[in-house]
């Protein structure tokens, strides 16, 4: 695996889960450039938003999630990228919430472990750039 560049995003993250049928909190997608994910399953609406932003009191939600995002555009024809940096954070303990968009990758982890995790992907060769702002 080539080494990777990944920055951390600043500011703090929540990981939601509402029911299937509640309606989408379209309005999040407003909130310019912080990463924010709206995806629906047949048992699930489930957000990722900056904390700040999240103001809902149905469903369950997580807070403490902190961004770091792969610096793309990634070609599709990479392989493996996801599977080898869960499998470096896993070798130090951290877990992690993953996404993909069209043009790269995006790990959440949380607060606590940031640290941790920029450690370990140091360690394993990659490039982390931080704002621990």
């Amino acid at each position: 695996m080539r080494r990777l560049t990944l920055d951390v995003r600043p500011g703090e993250y929540t990981v939601a889960r509402l029911s299937p049928e509640a309606e989408p909190p379209v309005d999040l997608l407003s909130a310019g450039d912080a990463l924010v994910s709206i995806t629906r399953t047949g048992t699930e609406l489930s957000v990722v938003c900056p904390s700040g932003l999240w103001s809902r009191e149905d469903g369950r939600a997580e807070h403490g999630w902190r961004l770091l995002s792969v610096r793309g555009p990634l070609e599709f024809t990479l392989t493996g990228i996801l599977a080898v940096l869960s499998s470096e954070l896993a070798a130090a303990g951290v877990g992690l919430f993953a996404l993909s968009t069209y043009d790269t990758d995006h790990l959440l982890v949380k607060q606590t472990d940031l640290e941790r995790a920029v450690q370990a992907l140091h360690a394993s060769g990659h490039e982390v750039h931080t704002e621990f702002g």
